[in-house]
């Protein structure tokens, strides 16, 4: 007997070291992807600029960005000032690789000697849509963008899925139908995502004519992604609440719909808020079914309203990461830092509907 406590004993300790391995091991992980993420990533934060004046004879308007060289050429910028400097001027100022040569290279250093060159803060990057131009580029488009998918996609998915789950749960006969139904719905929240994306390319811009990489067909595209899994966690929340609770509700004299919305509802709403928050945070970040229906395409123009055409963040991350220029891969990585941002946002949020609806219920 002493012999089998002591290997349950050693057993359990051995398993223990494997969960903590398991741990240590996800969180070195985590931390070389952050720390990499981090490292390419901040330098995009900050942007280069010359005192210079604006003429086309000054000896520093070749090292200028294109669209500073334009301005300067149309007289719409005079006199003296900080202008925006070229992308492999930048690069060379945060002793990245670039592409300048001796002439320019001096030309650079004597500017920084007198003080002539200085690292500012990128508001291009916050302020700017997209842009060919690495110096001129930023995310403001996007960013507006996602959100309106994201407010169609949440506007479309939660009170369907909420509905959906509730009607499986509380009001659909058990037979071999509504059996088949949840099947399948298990069955679609394990596909692949851009199998989504040729549904809405299908039912949403080809039979409905819906305008193409517009928010609305991203967001719609998206809550068919959403539902399945809005539907599930949703079940499990109504699961869990007590059936005592639901008896004592029906012994006071409580329809059904009275049940459902004074007991059930209260009682799984930190759980149906929670999974549906995080849902949406995963589709927040994906690409797949969006480029399917044209948001992976250049458009740096901030959309008006959900038929504008848009971009999302997290396609234009893959579109950045695929341009040649050095420039552009700090700019990747200061997105994934933006999208990163959103997310912890978003999970957040989901934590403290999480307890205030705990705390209110307690």
């Amino acid at each position: 007997m002493k012999k089998l406590f002591r290997k349950r004993k050693k057993d359990s300790k051995n398993f223990k070291r494997f969960c903590k391995m398991g741990l240590y091991i996800n969180l070195i992980f985590l931390g070389i992807f952050l720390s990499s993420i981090f490292y390419l990533g901040l330098g995009a934060f900050k942007q280069t600029y010359i005192y210079t004046k604006a003429d086309r004879n000054s000896i520093a308007y070749e090292l200028l960005s294109r669209s500073e060289q334009r301005q300067i050429r149309a007289n719409q910028a005079q006199g003296e000032g900080w202008f925006l400097a070229n992308a492999e001027v930048d690069q060379y100022v945060k002793n990245n690789y670039h592409k300048l040569n001796e002439s320019q290279i001096q030309l650079v250093n004597e500017l920084m000697q007198k003080d002539q060159i200085q690292l500012k803060f990128n508001t291009n990057f916050f302020l700017n849509g997209d842009s060919k131009s690495p110096e001129n580029s930023g995310i403001f488009s996007s960013v507006v963008g996602t959100l309106l998918v994201m407010v169609v996609c949440m506007v479309v998915s939660i009170p369907i899925g909420v509905g959906a789950a509730i009607y499986l749960e509380e009001f659909a006969p058990q037979n071999l139908f509504t059996h088949f139904i949840e099947v399948c719905i298990n069955n679609l929240a394990s596909i692949p995502s851009i199998l989504f994306g040729l549904l809405g390319l299908g039912v949403f811009i080809n039979l409905f004519g819906m305008p193409r990489s517009s928010a609305l067909v991203g967001g719609l595209t998206l809550a068919i992604m959403s539902l399945p899994i809005i539907i599930v966690s949703t079940k499990a929340a109504l699961k869990s609440v007590d059936i005592n609770m639901k008896n004592a509700a029906y012994a006071l004299g409580m329809t059904k719909y009275q049940m459902i919305k004074g007991i059930m509802l209260p009682l799984a709403m930190p759980m149906i808020l929670t999974g549906s928050i995080l849902t949406l945070a995963g589709a927040i970040g994906e690409t797949a079914p969006l480029m399917i229906i044209g948001m992976i395409a250049f458009i740096p123009d901030v959309a008006t309203s959900i038929f504008s055409p848009t971009s999302v963040l997290p396609a234009q991350i893959f579109s950045w990461s695929a341009m040649p220029e050095r420039a552009f891969l700090e700019r990747t990585a200061a997105g994934i830092l933006v999208l990163l941002g959103l997310l912890v946002i978003l999970n957040l949020s989901a934590i403290l509907l999480r307890k205030y609806f705990q705390g209110k219920n307690l």
